[in-house]
């Protein structure tokens, strides 16, 4: 009977003791706090990132309306300066780059497609021996 006593004191003991641990340890509280400070964190860095994501999404909506609003004031200086200054030179005047209409109709920018690195036709340089003419 005095081993039953005995056990039953010592697993009562153990709980007391792991709950003292567990309770009073100052690196456990540590930890938590821890814990607590880097999830602040994170939250703190994610809201960063979504104002970030919001702050360049509006700036390429500004700068989008700004790039229109100079286009349109070129075509405008474009076409006045052709009705003002009919007589004037190609390289006298200062909107001498005129849009298309299709360039004038569309907002975009013109495409500028890069310079092919071959030709049409072939050029008769390495024609066979026998077909040249000198």
């Amino acid at each position: 009977m005095i081993w039953v006593y005995a056990l039953i004191g010592l697993a009562v003991g153990l709980i007391i003791g792991a709950l003292a641990v567990r309770l009073g340890s100052s690196k456990l509280r540590e930890q938590e706090a821890m814990k607590r400070d880097l999830d602040k964190n994170k939250a703190e860095l994610e809201e960063y990132r979504k104002e970030l994501v919001s702050h360049f999404a509006r700036s390429a909506e500004l700068l989008d309306n700004m790039a229109k609003d100079y286009r349109q004031l070129y075509q405008h200086m474009a076409k006045s300066s052709s009705e003002l200054m009919p007589g004037l030179p190609a390289q006298d005047n200062p909107f001498n780059y005129r849009l298309t209409e299709a360039e004038a109709d569309n907002d975009q920018p013109p495409v500028k497609l890069p310079p092919r690195d071959y030709s049409d036709g072939s050029s008769g340089l390495f024609r066979p021996a026998e077909n040249k003419e000198n």
